[in-house]
């Protein structure tokens, strides 16, 4: 890894809002600069998108953010960021995501003359790559609409970069299911830091080639994949928390090849990437009750630069829009995080006290997102001489948290997680430091008819 030393090392410090390295964005935000601000995430109703329905897709886009932004104007919102996380025949067929952009961006810039409200939109196309087994990563022809609505969606008025990336995800997805923790690990660490690498040369080239910002990544398709299958049951706790921990390496690749923040709100691997990169993030907690449940709805605010509700469907509730609705309750929290740090060290410092004691014994999941608990494995994540160790020695310094929260009595854990906490530590320990000696211990155990190690330059 890039990054030998963390840029910030007191817990304190990792507050939201705050960043050593804030983002400003063409219409003024200063993202990590002592303010927080929402990022609205939405989506269509159940619907085909095709020739026949694409002005119907067009007018929720439109109407969407219209709505939003009237309600953020009325709510005196100091900024809003739009996030398209895109469907798939937006991707697929780049001129649908591209219209949809020109047209959201327009209503922007409206906004932003006529009411002053600075709003930027973040561009997240599918990752095609993922609808091909085994996957294609780096020959695929599914790259190329993927960057065209890169290329093509910035001129559009895309002003942040993201994408959720899945190189590794061939390997992962059963690894999960298996609560195979050295699979995971070579799926994150072997196989998506090489595809982040790859992904993220072209796209911070694309970003700098117009002067826009390579915002960043999100392992959602892998911790937040455990984090779900943890809260139906089917994985224990302890395991997703690991999975959380290791999906780091992977996501601070695109860091390392010149991406800036803010990383995407799916990540919650983002308070470890600010504590060892200094870059704002976006977060999102129990405003994505709508997509997922989950067991981190306040801790997850602790250090946000961005408040994000994950996405929501455009439908209609009692009050309104759903979207409208989500971004009133993003502009609520958000407002109580700006008054906190308007007012002075001591009332920021409570509140985010209160986001984490209220969330932090609940869940391992929960415990390893509290700030000195980031700093302390973020330590642990920079200590080895690969990707590799890194990835194995913070989720050992996890298990170490965990089992000393339980030992002390401040976290109970049932009987059956419980039983997993030697088994996983065994298994990390078995790791070796050497990516080499760890991807021929781990080949003779995958199946490989699944991936094409060429395509990960291996």
């Amino acid at each position: 890894m890039l990054y030998k030393k963390l840029i910030i090392e007191d817990p304190s410090a990792l507050m939201f809002g705050l960043a050593p390295k804030p983002v400003s964005t063409p219409r003024g935000l200063v993202i990590g600069g002592g303010k927080v601000y929402s990022e609205l995430n939405f989506t269509l109703p159940e619907m085909r998108i095709n020739q026949t329905t694409v002005q119907e897709v067009y007018g929720h886009y439109t109407e969407t953010v219209k709505g939003a932004l009237d309600r953020a104007v009325h709510l005196n919102s100091a900024g809003v960021i739009i996030e398209f996380e895109t469907l798939l025949e937006m991707t697929r067929y780049p001129e649908i995501g591209i219209e949809i952009i020109k047209r959201m961006n327009e209503i922007c810039e409206d906004y932003f003359v006529k009411h002053g409200l600075p709003t930027e939109i973040r561009l997240t196309p599918n990752d095609l790559r993922e609808f091909e087994r085994p996957a294609l990563q780096r020959t695929s022809k599914l790259l190329d609409p993927m960057m065209e609505l890169f290329e093509k969606g910035m001129t559009a008025g895309g002003d942040l970069l993201s994408i959720e990336s899945t190189g590794g995800k061939e390997v992962s997805d059963e690894a999960l299911m298996m609560c195979d923790i050295k699979g995971v690990l070579f799926a994150l660490a072997v196989l998506g830091v090489r595809d982040m690498r790859f992904l993220w040369r072209k796209i911070v080239d694309l970003a700098r080639s117009q002067g826009k910002i390579a915002a960043g990544d999100s392992a959602c398709g892998f911790a937040n994949t455990a984090m779900v299958l943890a809260e139906k049951k089917y994985i224990p706790r302890v395991f997703a928390a690991l999975v959380r921990v290791i999906s780091v390496v992977r996501s601070v690749v695109a860091m390392e090849e010149g991406a800036v923040g803010p990383d995407k709100d799916c990540g919650y691997e983002g308070p470890y990437l600010k504590a060892i990169t200094g870059i704002p993030i976006s977060m999102e907690g129990k405003t994505a009750a709508c997509a997922h449940l989950s067991p981190i709805g306040n801790i997850a605010c602790a250090c946000a630069d961005l408040w994000s509700n994950e996405s929501v469907q455009n439908i209609k509730l009692l009050s309104g829009m759903a979207p409208v609705a989500y971004m009133e309750q993003l502009e609520y929290d958000v407002r109580l995080m700006n008054e906190a740090l308007k007012a002075g060290t001591l009332h920021r410092d409570i509140l985010q006290q209160l986001l984490v004691s209220s969330d932090i014994y609940t869940d391992p999941q929960a415990l390893v997102l509290a700030p000195d608990n980031v700093i302390a494995i973020s330590k642990a994540l920079l200590t080895g001489d690969s990707y590799v160790a890194n990835a194995r020695n913070g989720a050992l310094k996890a298990l170490d948290i965990i089992e000393e929260a339980h030992t002390s009595g401040k976290m109970v854990l049932p009987e059956m997680e419980l039983t997993w906490l030697p088994l996983l530590r065994d298994d990390l320990q078995s790791i070796p430091d050497d990516e080499e000696r760890f991807v021929e211990m781990m080949l003779p155990m995958l199946d490989q008819s699944k991936f094409i190690l060429s395509e990960y330059g291996l």
